[in-house]
C-alpha cells in the first residue's frame, strides 16, 4: 500500500481495498459507534468527566424523585401503542379513542407501523423503556448540537453531553416529552443527524425524510435543503417520504386513503389552538384574538414568518466565509421557524432549545474568552434569558383550565405564549447577527452580481464594501 493510502486511509473500491457490501456496514455501524463512544470518553479530562457525571447522576435522581410524586401518564405512549395494536390486529386505525380524554391516531399510516413492536411489552415495562430511550437521544441530541455549533472542542464534548442528559430534563420542552412519552426527541435527532451530514453523502436526506413520513411537519426541512443548494439532499427527502407513503399505501391501504383524504385535515383530532398547550404563532393569534380558530390573520402570519425565517436561514448559509458557526445559526433558524409556523406546536415539540441553547451558549464563551477591554454582556445575556424562558414553565403557571385561554388578560398573554415570542426574538437575533459580520467583514449584505473581473465571485474589494457602506 502506499504512503498516500497509508496516511488517507484507502478509498472503498480501490484496488488495495475491496468495497464493504452495505449488509456489512449496516451491522459493523454500533461496533463502530462503541467504539468512537469509548475513545471520546478516554480522551475527555478525568476530572471534569467525573464532575460532570456526579451532576447528571444527582440531577437525574431529584428529576426520578420528582417525576414520582407529580406523576406521569405517558399518554402519548399509551396512544402509540393502541396505535400499532391497530395495525397488528387489522382495527381501524383512525377510529380508535384510548385513555380517558379518548386521544385519536394524528400521524400517518406508516407512523403507526413502526409502533407495533411497543405491543410486544406491557405498560409497565415501556414506561421504563421509553424514559431511558429518551435519555439516549437527548444524550444524542446534545451530541449532534454540539458537533453543529462546533463547540466545545473535542475532549469536552462528553462532558457537556453528561451535563445536557441530567441537566435537560428540567428543560420544559424535554420534561414533558419525558412525561407524554413523546418521540419529539427521536425525530429531533433523525432531523439533525442529517442537517450535520456532510452535503456530499449520497444518502442525506434520508432521515429528513423518515421524520417527515413518520409526522408531517419535518418536511419543512426538505424545503430549507432546496432554498440553500442542497438540491440533491431535497429530492432524496423527498423521495424517501414518498417511499414512507407507499409503504403505508401497500400495507394499510384504507388508512392511507382515510388520512390522506380526510384525517390530515381535520384539526379538530389534534387538538384546540387556541390553549396553552400550543406554543405555535397560531396559537399565540388565538389567544390575543380571544377566538378559539385565529383564521386567515394566523395563516398570514405564518406565511410571513416562513418565509421570513427560510430567508434568514439561507442568508445565515451565505454567509458561512464570513461569520463562524454561519451553518450552526442557519440550521437553528430553520428548526426554530419550522415550531413558530406548525398549526399546533405542543410545548414539547420545542425540544430544539437544546441546539439553541448550545449555540448561544457557545457565543456566550466566545463573548467572554475576548480582552476585558472589548468584552460585553450581550450574548451571555441572551443566553441567560432563553435558557431562564425554557426552564420556567411559564405557561403552565397561567390560569387555564376551561376556557380561560380565550379570556387571558394582556399581562398573561407574554407567559402564555412564552416559545413563540422567544422564537421571534431569535429570528430577530440571527438576522441582526448576520448582518453585523458581514458589515464587519465588509461584505455585501445580499448576494450580488460578481464583475467579470473579480476572482472570488464578489467582485473587488471597494465593490464588497460599498453595499456595506450604503
Amino acid at each position: 500500500m502506499s504512503t498516500v493510502h497509508t496516511e488517507r486511509g484507502t478509498p472503498p473500491g480501490s484496488p488495495d481495498r475491496p468495497p464493504v457490501p452495505a449488509w456489512q456496514r449496516v451491522l459493523t455501524a454500533p461496533g463502530r459507534q462503541l467504539a468512537a463512544i469509548t475513545a471520546a470518553l478516554r480522551a475527555a479530562p478525568r476530572r471534569p468527566l467525573r464532575l460532570a457525571a456526579a451532576v447528571a447522576l444527582v440531577s437525574l435522581l431529584a428529576y426520578a424523585t420528582v417525576r414520582h410524586f407529580v406523576g406521569t401518564s405517558m399518554v402519548d405512549m399509551i396512544v402509540y401503542r393502541a396505535e400499532g395494536a391497530a395495525v397488528a390486529d387489522g382495527h381501524d386505525l383512525y377510529a380508535l379513542r384510548v385513555t380517558e380524554w379518548n386521544l385519536p391516531a394524528t400521524y400517518p399510516p406508516f407512523a403507526a407501523m413502526l409502533f407495533v413492536p411497543t405491543t410486544w411489552f406491557g405498560v409497565p415495562f415501556l414506561r421504563l423503556a421509553v424514559t431511558a430511550g429518551n435519555l439516549l437521544l437527548l444524550a444524542t441530541l446534545a451530541h449532534l448540537s454540539f458537533k453543529l455549533v462546533g463547540w466545545p472542542r473535542r475532549d469536552l464534548r462528553p462532558v457537556g453531553v453528561l451535563l445536557v442528559t441530567g441537566l435537560g430534563v428540567w428543560l420544559e420542552p424535554v420534561f414533558t416529552t419525558l412525561r407524554y412519552g413523546q418521540i419529539n426527541l427521536a425525530l429531533a435527532c433523525l432531523i439533525l443527524w442529517d442537517l450535520t451530514r456532510p452535503d456530499s453523502a449520497r444518502s442525506k436526506g434520508v432521515a429528513i425524510g423518515i421524520a417527515a413520513g413518520i409526522k408531517l411537519t419535518p418536511g419543512l426541512f426538505a424545503v430549507y435543503l432546496l432554498v440553500t443548494g442542497r438540491v440533491r439532499a431535497a429530492f432524496v427527502a423527498g423521495a424517501t417520504f414518498v417511499g414512507t407513503f407507499l409503504i403505508g399505501a401497500l400495507v394499510l391501504p384504507d388508512a392511507t386513503w382515510g388520512f390522506w383524504t380526510k384525517y390530515m385535515f381535520d384539526s379538530s383530532r389534534v387538538g384546540k389552538t387556541v390553549i396553552v398547550d400550543n406554543q405555535s404563532l397560531r396559537g399565540l393569534v388565538a389567544r390575543q384574538m380571544h377566538l378559539e380558530t385565529p383564521g386567515a390573520a394566523a395563516t398570514l402570519l405564518g406565511v410571513l414568518v416562513a418565509a421570513a425565517g427560510l430567508g434568514i436561514a439561507v442568508w445565515a448559509h451565505r454567509s458561512a466565509r464570513w461569520s463562524p458557526r454561519a451553518d450552526a445559526w442557519s440550521v437553528c433558524t430553520a428548526l426554530i421557524t419550522a415550531v413558530l409556523v406548525s398549526p399546533i406546536s405542543w410545548t414539547h415539540h420545542w425540544v430544539w432549545c437544546v441546539p439553541v441553547l448550545v449555540l448561544l451558549a457557545a457565543e456566550a464563551a466566545h463573548e467572554r474568552s475576548r480582552p476585558a477591554a472589548v468584552r460585553s454582556l450581550r450574548w451571555r445575556l441572551i443566553f441567560g434569558l432563553t435558557l431562564l424562558g425554557f426552564l420556567s414553565f411559564a405557561m403552565w403557571i397561567v390560569p387555564h383550565k376551561g376556557d380561560l385561554d380565550l379570556h387571558l388578560s394582556v399581562l398573561k398573554q407574554f407567559p402564555a405564549s412564552v416559545y413563540p415570542l422567544m422564537g421571534l426574538c431569535f429570528l430577530a437575533v440571527a438576522a441582526l447577527r448576520v448582518r453585523s459580520r458581514r458589515r464587519a467583514a465588509g461584505a455585501p449584505l445580499v448576494r450580488v452580481p460578481a464583475p467579470r473581473s473579480g476572482v472570488d465571485g464578489l467582485g473587488s474589494p471597494g465593490a464588497q464594501k460599498a453595499p456595506a457602506a450604503r
